[in-house]
């Protein structure tokens, strides 16, 4: 998108930008292409440098939510753009493994934000004005176990990011996701909702599940962890229908849950309001009970990820 406003920090009659992505959806360790096109204002430009950047909100215990920038890249060194002319300079960035899921079967994830931001440097002046929606799409592997989810009968609720780290699982990112879902009927006695979390890597992934317990008269309540890892070959070729609706059912009824790895604390949090999305067969039944399932990028701008300046 254009700049909606002249570069703040560079004055009035400076340059303007324009970051097109060749494709605004991509897979985690994927590529994500385009170029930044420019166009020289009323006066010579020395440019320093061009940075893009992927940036997100994250949820941090004592903070609240904030902008954090997890990946930058400088596409571009030092140049001069005449007055008035146009350039573009073409990129390449890669995505991270771990970067977080925002579109679920088509439809945009209630409670997530991706950006691409693009700096531009002009006499030692930054400013940070260009932001342009980025949509993570899950990986095969990914599409596998969240298949199984919908096949059980459970809805979606929520996803957002938290800062952290989870026990025994290696990370890159400084955060993970969790994706929540609310249980089926059947589960609903024993099972308040379930977080589903993926942290990949070239290799394979490592699926947490995080279910919280209810208490009963014979049983405690509190959270039950769960951990898989697996290759994204043997993710694709695992029923995963099986292994997580037995889990669920040990989870809920008074047996220990077997079969994943010991889990541990996850860094979760208590649950966000919000309608159900039924996922039936693997694939999203649309928007119901008045849910919205994303945000107009363009409306929330500064407001989603603040002025920054």
């Amino acid at each position: 998108m254009v700049f909606k406003k002249m570069l703040r920090a560079l004055g009035v009659g400076g340059p303007t930008v324009d970051t097109v992505l060749t494709d605004t959806r991509v897979y985690p360790g994927g590529l994500l292409t385009g170029e930044v096109r420019m166009t020289g204002g009323e006066h010579d430009s020395d440019i320093d440098y061009i940075a893009l950047s992927l940036v997100t909100r994250v949820e941090r215990a004592d903070e609240g939510v904030q902008v954090v920038e997890f990946d930058r890249a400088v596409v571009s060194g030092r140049f001069v753009l005449p007055a008035g002319q146009a350039r573009s300079v073409p990129f390449q960035i890669p995505v991270p493994w771990e970067a977080p899921i925002t579109e679920l079967y088509g439809q945009h994830l209630h409670g997530m934000g991706l950006g691409l931001r693009t700096e531009l440097a002009v006499a030692k002046a930054v400013d940070k004005g260009d932001l342009d929606q980025v949509n993570i799409v899950p990986l095969p592997s990914q599409a596998a176990v969240l298949d199984a989810f919908g096949r059980l009968g459970f809805r979606y609720k929520n996803a957002d990011l938290e800062a952290g780290r989870i026990h025994g699982v290696p990370q890159r990112l400084p955060f993970f996701q969790e994706i929540e879902f609310y249980p089926p009927r059947e589960l609903a006695g024993g099972i308040t909702q379930v977080e589903l979390t993926f942290v990949a890597e070239p290799g394979g992934m490592a699926v947490v599940l995080e279910a919280d317990k209810r208490a009963g008269l014979f049983r405690s309540g509190g959270d039950v962890f769960g951990r898989f890892q697996v290759s994204h070959e043997e993710s694709e070729r695992t029923d995963w229908t099986a292994r997580i609706g037995e889990w669920l059912s040990q989870v809920s009824s008074r047996r220990p849950a077997q079969g994943f790895h010991g889990g541990g604390h996850h860094g979760g949090h208590g649950g966000h309001g919000g309608g159900g999305m039924g996922l039936v067969g693997g694939i999203a039944a649309g928007v119901v009970g008045g849910m919205v399932m994303g945000e107009v990028f363009d409306e929330v701008g500064d407001a989603f990820f603040g002025d920054e300046d």
